[in-house]
């Protein structure tokens, strides 16, 4: 593993904060809170700091005074996506920034399924805020359920297809 920053610690306890990409607002309401209150209980997250849930939860953690570790589908020196370089910045100071990947390598979508089982397995259990039935969480919650994981997942509305997934 690249690392900038520092590993999670073991003797910590950690969840991994997991979800929709394009996520609602109540999504993001959601993911913000968690972060933060687990953060400021001294739960470090574990997150893949993509746009929506992800990077939304990391930075609540920053706020809440927490350790966030983002596990990158490219190497840990390329911030990607980019609307998230504030917390590319951060995560360093606040835990830190990981990849199986070499320096410099770009992100492709075929990256980022395997990063997934990294996520879960820093992480003690996973939190899923919001998801389709078909998408990059999905791969995360069933490597973390071979993992032996717990799997929790936030109730959104019944007829939403950001809820399928949960």
């Amino acid at each position: 593993l690249y690392v900038k920053g520092k590993l999670p610690a073991e003797h910590k306890p950690s969840v991994a904060i997991i979800g929709a990409r394009a996520c609602s607002e109540y999504g993001k309401c959601v993911a913000e809170h968690f972060g933060k209150q687990l953060g400021a209980a001294g739960i470090q997250i574990i997150s893949g700091m993509a746009r929506g849930i992800d990077g939304i939860a990391q930075r609540g953690a920053i706020e809440g005074g927490g350790e966030t570790y983002a596990v990158l589908g490219c190497g840990a020196d390329v911030c990607y996506p980019q609307e998230n370089r504030q917390l590319y910045r951060d995560l360093p100071k606040h835990g830190g920034i990981i990849s199986e990947y070499l320096p410099g390598t770009e992100a492709r979508s075929a990256l980022f399924p395997p990063r997934n089982r990294i996520i879960s397995g820093l992480a003690d259990l996973l939190l899923v805020v919001e998801a389709r039935k078909r998408s990059g969480t999905y791969i995360t919650v069933m490597q973390a359920l071979e993992q032996g994981k717990e799997v929790f997942a936030v109730p959104g509305r019944i007829i939403d297809t950001l809820s399928e997934g949960c």
